[in-house]
């Protein structure tokens, strides 16, 4: 076998080298043949049948184009092997080629041998091993060839394999008292899959074991409702048990929480042996209301209420080092660049001044880099000098202290002054690729996950959206085992803008429906910032990428974007004075990830009406983001290729 040589087959085909580097594979025929090759598992498949399942009309030189690509996949899977010298890995065999891969060299090899050995250990011990098995899945079983008949057989085999694996996980996850987890895992998974009762079974489970009795008795009756009226049948046996016990609260449930009563006595605990009102006290608050900022739901928003009340008691005991502490302690990682509170941000840098100016002067480093950091974090937007050179000096401060946490918040803050221009993507990259680097040597998963998600936005400005994915993916990872929900939304941005990017003009209904999705999940978060006017912009570059003409109803909440949405509309309904108008006094939009992408807007309503002053401004700034794809860098949208909108410019100018 060539030494190294693993394939993937959990999502689209693929095959990777020794170092993890995906294997150049030439076009779609030899993917195919590698394809249908791995779905044979190790059997001969012969050359009339490859050459049957490749064309639905074979052409005349099917038997050697076969061979062609063949010969080809040989030298990308055995790059090893001398000239002439007979296949190890994809042997010729009698009458057609065999592909001698390992089970354990395939992921869907990898993952039955897991889901194998879980099946047979306790729930705490299979846990992991599920979990992990599960990770291999990039996407459906062979997911480039679904309409395949070939695969057809092998894709519902594994299919049905990995719905097994996610049942069995949220079993072993309410065994060990994890039912909040297994809740949030099961309730995507029965709306994808509404026929398997075991999963509504799970899921009503879960919900009553996290003490939502109502919510789980309305699962039940959901999925009866939808057994009886699409398939004609009643609830099985162990459904319409599980809706007797609850309604009866039977003690088999086990309704216990173990998470919430070690909460409680740890609490009661606290309050017995701290002081009201003590520094200690104070103090650790900033650190719950840290974990309650990314726990999601409405956990942001009312972290920032703590966070300013905290503040504001600190401040009041007169103690800088204390109130440094609580200001500093608030190293929640940040990735949008608007701020969602700009009246409570104001309040945070104000005091980080204050706090500053009070500390004795050449002590308390680590502190001072807090601080400044904050300032930093906290300014993004504006363009402040202050902010840019608190960024740097926190980022020295903590290099000179060697102080990973700290290094990682100071990160965080160069990132997000980091917008000065356009075209700056490369450079923030560069900024994820240290921030991970660090993260993941210590330990440090929330900024694991802000260094993936930065990594993930400056591939996307490029239009390399499957390494931007390869990034996206490990989000997901760390978000699911960590339970850190607010990551996921940003992946499902990112996922609707590459359908976006990557889709023919035909699949916009359904790239505007995966965005229509992805702001479902932005509801109620707590990011006001991000959220507010952000779907209808997508929407409007989604159609400006695809050549149609800007539409919206009249009550549009743009939000923050108005003034560079605005005129386009205004064009689309024949407005043209009102928004030549309203064009001659647009400003440049604020520094930050849609820098370019409201720029180009400008652009495009300056080229509708003429306005040579907005186009000049718009060649000056948007020129050197001429290799990006203009949006992409937020990792939410795009309106196209910058160079287009250069050229159109170029043109319009003469």
């Amino acid at each position: 076998m060539a030494a190294g040589i693993t394939f993937g087959v959990l999502g689209p085909v693929v095959a990777w080298d020794a170092a993890g580097d995906l294997v150049a594979l030439k076009g779609p025929r030899h993917r195919a043949v590698l394809a249908r090759l791995l779905v044979d598992r190790g059997r001969v498949v012969p050359v009339a049948r490859l050459v049957e399942d490749l064309w639905a009309e074979p052409p005349e030189n099917a038997v050697g184009a076969v061979r062609t690509f063949v010969s080809a996949l040989r030298r990308a899977v055995e790059p090893d092997r001398p000239p002439r010298a007979p296949g190890r890995l994809l042997v010729t065999a009698g009458p057609g080629y065999v592909l001698r891969a390992d089970p354990d060299t395939v992921d869907g090899g990898r993952f039955e041998h897991m889901l194998g050995a879980a099946d047979a250990l306790p729930p705490g011990e299979a846990l992991p091993r599920l979990t992990a098995a599960l990770e291999y899945w990039r996407g459906p079983a062979y997911a480039d060839f679904a309409g395949e008949r070939w695969a057809r057989a092998e894709r519902a085999r594994l299919g049905e394999l990995r719905r097994h694996a996610v049942e069995r996980r949220g079993a072993a996850r309410l065994a060990v008292g994890q039912a909040a987890r297994a809740v949030a895992e099961l309730d995507g998974y029965v709306a994808e899959h509404p026929w398997r009762e075991e999963g509504w079974r799970l899921l009503a489970l879960g919900l009553y074991r996290d003490g939502r009795q109502g919510d789980a008795l309305a699962v039940l009756r959901r999925a009866r409702r939808l057994l009886v009226e699409r398939l004609g049948v009643d609830p099985g046996p162990a459904l319409r048990r599980l809706e007797a016990d609850i309604l009866a609260q039977d003690d088999r449930l086990g309704a216990i929480d173990p998470a919430g009563r070690v909460w409680a006595e740890v609490a009661a605990e606290y309050d017995r042996t701290l002081a009201p009102g003590s520094r200690a006290r104070l103090a650790s608050s900033v650190g719950l209301a840290r974990d309650l900022a990314v726990g999601g739901g409405g956990g942001l928003a009312a972290a920032r209420r703590h966070r300013s009340a905290t503040i504001e008691a600190a401040e009041e005991l007169g103690d800088p080092e204390l109130t440094a502490r609580v200001i500093g302690a608030y190293d929640v990682p940040a990735i949008w660049t608007r701020v969602d509170d700009p009246e409570h941000a104001a309040h945070v840098i104000a005091a980080a001044e204050r706090t500053l100016a009070a500390l004795p002067a050449g002590e308390h480093e680590a502190a001072r880099a807090r601080l400044s950091a904050t300032i930093a974090v906290e300014s993004r937007g504006t363009r402040s000098p202050r902010a840019a050179r608190a960024a740097r000096e926190a980022a020295e401060l903590a290099r000179r202290l060697d102080d990973p946490a700290l290094s990682a918040f100071a990160l965080n803050g160069v990132y997000m002054q980091s917008f000065e221009r356009a075209g700056l993507s490369p450079r923030r990259e560069r900024i994820g690729a240290e921030l991970t680097e660090l993260a993941e040597r210590h330990g440090l998963i929330t900024y694991s996950v802000l260094g993936r998600l930065i990594r993930m936005q400056g591939r996307a400005a490029l239009a390399d959206f499957a390494a931007a994915e390869e990034h996206a993916l490990v989000v997901d990872r760390l978000a699911d085992r960590h339970e850190l929900p607010l990551a996921k939304v940003f992946t499902q941005w990112f996922r609707a803008l590459r359908l976006a990017a990557t889709g023919s003009a035909e699949r916009t209904d359904e790239a505007e429906a995966a965005y229509r999705d992805a702001a479902g999940r932005l509801s109620g978060v707590g990011m006001p910032g991000l959220e507010h006017g952000l779907l209808p912009l997508a929407l409007l570059c989604l159609r400006l990428r695809h050549g149609r003409p800007a539409h919206c109803d009249d009550d549009t909440d743009w939000g923050p974007h108005e003034p560079w949405a605005g005129p386009l509309v205004l064009l689309a309904r024949g407005a043209r004075d009102e928004a030549a108008e309203r064009l001659r006094d647009v400003p440049d939009p604020p520094p930050g990830l849609l820098f370019e992408a409201l720029w180009c807007l400008a652009a495009r309503a300056a080229i509708g009406v003429g306005d040579r002053a907005v186009m000049a401004r718009a060649v000056t700034a948007l020129t050197p983001a001429a290799a990006e794809e203009a949006g992409a860098t937020s990792g939410l949208l795009t309106v196209g290729p910058v160079a287009g909108h250069l050229r159109d410019l170029a043109d319009a100018l003469g």
